[in-house]
């Protein structure tokens, strides 16, 4: 059996895939198109097509629910974010993730609690980032005290740093402190870098600054990765947080999964 250290927080390989399910509106989004049984048909698509090409993990998000508010999501969402994630469960094998945005951690903990989820994925965990919605707050004291009423301890927390569509509101407060901060006193399991926006590439650097901060903390790619860019992020990437590389004319396309998963193993070999 490999050391737990070849795994990202006990739950994946290091050098993973973690695919991202880019839900349409949800019930009570201004763009909800008023039928639930479209946006589960475009989960299961994606669902399959990223079983099929053999991605290592996936992400449940609620991406068509722009905008979104800047702590909860509502009741609606995470009561068909619950519904969704209980037939997730039984399409993927893998291990599934929840990120309710814009940054819901405590709205996701319990969707991930109820339909037996293995992560989620917040993006303010501490200090505080100034985004559209307005200031967006650290949860981190907030989200342990209600993982841990409700006995969901087993769920690990994966914890933006430096998040994307956002601005840090202290200049001073650097991606070393958010890192350090993350992980030594906000309780993450796993830290992610992103780009500036959706797509848009990770700065190396960022990454190097963060594993300097946090060296045992598992760190993935949280946009921007490209089959061409994979090895600019190796050996500090443990893995990588994919969805628009692996679409095609708006769906997830199973064959640039498995080039991802194929270019992935490679990388680590």
């Amino acid at each position: 059996m490999p050391s737990r250290k070849n795994f990202i927080a006990g739950l994946m390989p290091k050098g993973s895939l973690l695919g991202v399910v880019h839900l349409p509106a949800l019930p009570g989004a201004p763009g909800y198109a008023g039928k639930l049984e479209p946006v589960r048909q475009s989960m299961r698509r994606d669902l399959l097509a990223l079983k099929k090409g053999g991605s290592h993990a996936v992400i449940l998000e609620n991406f068509g629910d722009a905008p979104f508010s800047a702590d909860s999501a509502g009741p609606a969402a995470v009561a068909c974010l619950t519904s969704l994630a209980c037939e997730a469960r039984e399409i993927f094998p893998g291990p599934l993730g929840i990120n309710l945005l814009r940054n819901d951690g405590v709205g996701a903990m319990a969707v991930a609690a109820a339909a037996g989820a293995d992560f989620i994925r917040v993006n303010v965990l501490v200090g505080a980032r100034l985004a559209d919605q307005g200031v967006l707050n650290g949860i981190a004291e907030k989200l342990l005290r209600f993982r841990k009423r409700i006995g969901a301890e087993r769920i690990r927390i994966f914890a933006d740093v430096d998040v994307k569509h956002s601005a840090p509101l202290a200049p001073g407060y650097t991606i070393e402190d958010e890192a350090r901060d993350a992980w030594e006193r906000g309780g993450a399991d796993a830290l992610i870098l992103s780009g500036a926006g959706t797509g848009h590439g990770t700065d190396p650097d960022h990454l190097r600054r963060a594993h300097s901060a946090a060296p045992r903390a598992p760190l993935l790619l949280g946009s921007g990765t490209t089959l061409e860019n994979i090895e600019d992020y190796l050996p500090e990437a443990s893995g990588f947080i994919v969805a628009t590389a692996l679409k095609r004319s708006g769906k997830i396309d199973f064959a640039r999964v498995r080039a991802f998963v194929r270019a992935l193993a490679q990388a680590g070999r």
